[in-house]
């Protein structure tokens, strides 16, 4: 506890205090100064005096006779004990503020050490919203670096988010979050030079760290390539979702099926079941290298469910439905994200046990020849 108490104090701001102990040196300069012109005491007794007075221990040595000396010691007791009581207020009160806010941090540090992976965000502005949300509605664990409190306000910190208001630049923060347990670093402020600055730092003691920063200059992406970042996005060119998708690259799975329309729902339980997001569908139109996609972005079964119902009840879409996976001849890919390699690979077993998977993370080029050789069959 001293430790921590000495910690704290030596970093307690000084501009109230300092404007406090002035406050005390002139009100002691004129206890001397009126000591020795109202009282006629010599300097010493004149420290002395001053000194008796502002502690307001009053001896009874020294004693004022004459009314305006009484005025003069009531005056310089009485502005003793409110300068006094002035800079301990100051003192207690930013000591108990510094407290408060090492305890926070530690209760922050605690929720990091609990998580079992993470993103780290840093950067909370427009674009570092987009991100947020984007993880968020994955359940995926966040730690937003964002000096400028006011712009985190509207964060709410639980057990998988957590908010530190530090500049990235500053310290080792950086190096530490982007250890072991980090999925991804997204590096999203405004500055090039500061997120070249970001990556730097965190790729001198973080070879295997996954790095994804945003670049507003395209003349700056190569620098940022050159200083260890895996990828850089423009998100005035693609958006904040897809500087998501390129943090969760890592941990994102392309598996080529093929079923019937019967077996949607199915196939949407595993996914689920998992805890993972069907973030696309493509559709591989037989020798075509382009398949057509449909942007899905959900993980809720009841969203399966809903879909299942609603073909069922009506039969013209679930017609369509069947011609357009009759056209493709039950070809497609699914593009899944999840929290971590291994719960994709547990995925992919039990796809492969479900139905016919042709293949994991084929290209279209790949899927393209499949198809057209079972054309030629």
């Amino acid at each position: 506890m001293r430790k921590i108490t000495i910690k704290v104090l030596t970093k307690l701001p000084t501009k109230n205090v300092t404007n406090g102990l002035i406050l005390i040196l002139i009100l002691f300069l004129y206890g001397i100064i009126g000591s020795h012109i109202i009282m006629g005491y010599n300097l010493i007794d004149s420290i002395y005096y001053s000194i008796i007075t502002l502690a307001t221990v009053g001896y009874g040595d020294l004693a004022p006779t004459t009314g305006l000396q009484k005025i003069f010691a009531i005056s310089l007791a009485l502005g003793g004990v409110a300068t006094v009581a002035y800079v301990f207020n100051i003192i207690l009160a930013n000591f108990q503020e510094r407290m408060s806010e090492y305890s926070k941090g530690v209760r922050k540090l605690k929720t990091i050490t609990n998580m079992d992976g993470y993103y780290v965000l840093c950067g909370y502005g427009r674009v570092g919203k987009v991100v947020f949300q984007e993880l968020k509605q994955r359940n995926q664990n966040v730690i937003i670096i964002e000096k400028d409190k006011e712009k985190c306000e509207d964060v709410e910190e639980n057990e998988s988010v957590v908010v530190i208001n530090e500049d990235a630049t500053e310290g080792d923060l950086i190096t530490k979050l982007a250890g072991d347990k980090c999925q991804s670093v997204i590096i999203s402020t405004g500055s090039d030079v500061t997120n070249l600055f970001i990556v730097l730092t965190i790729r001198e003691t973080n070879p295997d760290a996954w790095i994804v920063s945003r670049c507003s200059k395209s003349e700056n992406m190569s620098r940022l390539k050159r200083a260890g970042a895996n990828k850089v996005v423009s998100p005035e060119v693609i958006g904040g979702k897809d500087l998501y998708f390129q943090s969760a690259k890592p941990h994102t799975l392309r598996v080529t099926v093929r079923h019937n329309t019967d077996e949607i729902y199915d196939e949407f339980k595993i996914i689920s079941k998992h805890g993972c997001t069907l973030e696309t569908i493509d559709y591989h139109l037989p020798g075509i290298e382009t398949p057509l996609s449909r942007r899905i972005n959900t993980k809720d079964l009841e969203d399966g469910k809903r879909y299942t119902e609603h073909l069922n009840a009506h039969p013209e879409q679930k017609e369509a439905l069947d011609n357009l996976y009759k056209s493709v001849n039950n070809v497609h890919s699914h593009v899944i994200s999840g929290p971590d390699m291994r719960t994709l690979d547990e995925l992919m077993k039990d796809l492969e046990k479900q139905g016919e998977v042709i293949g994991k993370n084929l290209s279209n080029k790949e899927i393209s020849e499949i198809t057209r050789k079972e054309l030629e069959i």
